[in-house]
């Protein structure tokens, strides 16, 4: 059997599912899309090409078997987008969730079945169906578990939010020791530059006690603050509108030191050099064009 163990974001990487990008189907319709910077693509011609994606995400798995990470991959399914595997499961502790993600991406978690049925029966945890959640909006933070949400009215008409209070209260009853934190984030169908898919399209923490944040993915002002101040403002490097559409946050933590980012993320990479990471380079600017990142492509699920 496989016992997870996952307390944090950082803490050293034994095993990890990578997406894949093989057999990712045709160019999506814009009424197939899920978040507006797709849509963005398809209307200009510049949806990333399959041969392309499969060799960024190659060049993660090459970063992976270099720090000696064990890595699963799900089962190719024919013609679907089985890149962000974060979107389908998440782990914290020694327990698995199965997102209640969008209906028509059932079939991605049938993809890890045979990953879910190695872990122990009562660490599997699948949530009531009002429990809307995606790992992209969750963060175990040690004593914390920070949880990106939206409770706006309009919530049913934005598919671009996904992870619901009833979800955050859900998380806060399995994990009673926790202090779960919920975040309000901005959304837009229409408009990426102010949307924020997930808690970590402008939020991540990093090494022990630092954090990449983006200030207008936050809808509540004080709630960003909560963020900075608990990092502390000179442990905080704050990204651009531009750098968030570019998705600077969602980079990946091997450990407390090594970090893997997008090879352009410039700014960012140089000032995790200046802190005293090690920044592991790689190509992912086609991926990002599907509004999603090195996070969003991972499911961590052993920490030492």
């Amino acid at each position: 059997m496989l016992k997870l163990n996952i307390k944090n974001e950082t803490s050293l990487l034994r095993a990890v599912v990578l997406g894949t990008a093989e057999s990712n189907g045709p160019t999506p319709k814009v009424e197939d899309c899920y978040d507006p910077k797709s849509i963005e693509h398809v209307l200009a011609g510049t949806y990333p090409k399959e041969a392309d994606m499969i060799n960024e995400m190659e060049a993660v798995a090459a970063v992976f078997k270099k720090y000696d990470i064990t890595v699963y991959r799900p089962k190719v399914i024919k013609d679907c987008n089985q890149i962000f595997s974060r979107d389908i499961a998440f782990a914290i502790e020694d327990k698995i969730i199965k997102a209640n993600i969008l209906p028509n991406r059932e079939e991605e978690v049938e993809a890890i079945r045979y990953l879910w049925n190695q872990i122990e029966n009562e660490d599997r945890i699948i949530l009531p169906p009002k429990c809307h959640v995606e790992g992209g909006d969750v963060m175990p933070w040690n004593d914390y578990i920070f949880i990106g949400t939206y409770s706006g009215e309009d919530y049913p008409n934005l598919i671009t939010a996904r992870t619901n209070i009833d979800a955050v209260i859900a998380i806060q009853e399995l994990f009673p020791d926790k202090i779960v934190k919920s975040f309000e984030l901005r959304k837009s169908n229409t408009n990426a530059k102010e949307n924020a898919l997930h808690l970590d399209c402008c939020f991540q923490p990093v090494g022990i006690n630092k954090a990449i944040i983006h200030k207008n993915g936050f809808l509540i002002e004080k709630e960003y603050e909560w963020l900075v101040h608990f990092f502390g403002k000179e442990n905080v490097f704050e990204i651009t509108k531009e750098e968030m559409y570019n998705m600077n946050s969602n980079v990946f933590s091997i450990s407390e030191d090594v970090i893997i980012s997008e090879q352009n993320f410039t700014r960012l990479n140089t000032w995790l050099r200046k802190q005293g990471f090690t920044v592991e380079e790689v190509p992912y600017a086609e991926i990002a064009k599907q509004e999603g990142l090195l996070r969003c492509s991972t499911i961590p699920l052993i920490r030492d």
